[in-house]
């Protein structure tokens, strides 16, 4: 008989000590967490409704369960305040946060495709001026080559006409000094004939008197 009652004593201990399992507390709106099992025990705190708590171990004699509070306080509720889900209040509860943090997230990514709507319109409006700079740059280049080749070219005929005009300058230097010559040659003529015409100007005046006195004298004779 004792035997039994040791192995009975033993079983209900491996059950009280088994493997903890986390329940709710009910839609009480706070369930005292006491000291030990029995409502002469002090209350260490107050479980709002909806509190996930660890169970430790359910007195089945006393209908209280030890449980663990989130904070980690250790004591004894009520078992039958203990849910295997969390409760409708509760849920409720979850279920609004959840979808106000939905919202709010909805708007996050409402203001973010905005964002990236007026972001995508703004690189396109930036792509299109870059695509005219292009085009500008693109032809001032081609105009820029036009202008190289035409500058070359008249960088040639500049040169051209240097040099004619230097051949040009020759000739006429030379021209002008052949002028010159014959310039100097025409008076040096003029010069000898003038001195011709003097001399014989000279030699007249001086043969002429001698003829005359000659016709004088013979006449004279006859």
């Amino acid at each position: 008989m004792t035997r039994a009652l040791i192995a009975a004593m033993l079983l209900f201990t491996a059950a009280a000590v088994a493997a903890p399992t986390q329940q709710y507390i009910s839609d009480r709106l706070e369930l005292p967490l006491r000291s030990g099992q029995s409502v002469q025990h002090r209350i260490l705190r107050m479980l709002p409704s909806g509190t996930p708590v660890q169970v430790l171990q359910t007195s089945k004699d006393s209908g209280y369960s030890q449980v663990r509070a989130p904070d980690g306080t250790v004591g004894w509720v009520l078992t039958r305040f203990l849910m295997d889900a969390p409760s409708a209040r509760a849920q409720l509860a979850a279920a609004k946060q959840q979808v106000a943090r939905l919202t709010l997230e909805n708007a996050k990514l409402k203001k973010q495709v905005a964002a990236l709507g007026a972001k995508t319109g703004a690189q396109g409006t930036q792509l299109a001026k870059l695509e005219q700079d292009k085009q500008n740059l693109t032809a001032e280049v081609d105009r820029i080559r036009r202008a190289a080749g035409s500058a070359l070219a008249l960088d040639h005929e500049n040169r051209d006409l240097k040099a004619q005009t230097l051949a040009q300058g020759r000739e006429l230097q030379a021209l002008r000094q052949e002028n010159e010559m014959l310039k100097d040659r025409s008076k040096r003529d003029w010069f000898l004939a003038g001195a011709l015409v003097l001399f014989a100007g000279m030699l007249l005046g001086l043969i002429l008197p001698r003829l005359r006195l000659r016709r004088r004298g013979g006449w004279d004779s006859f």
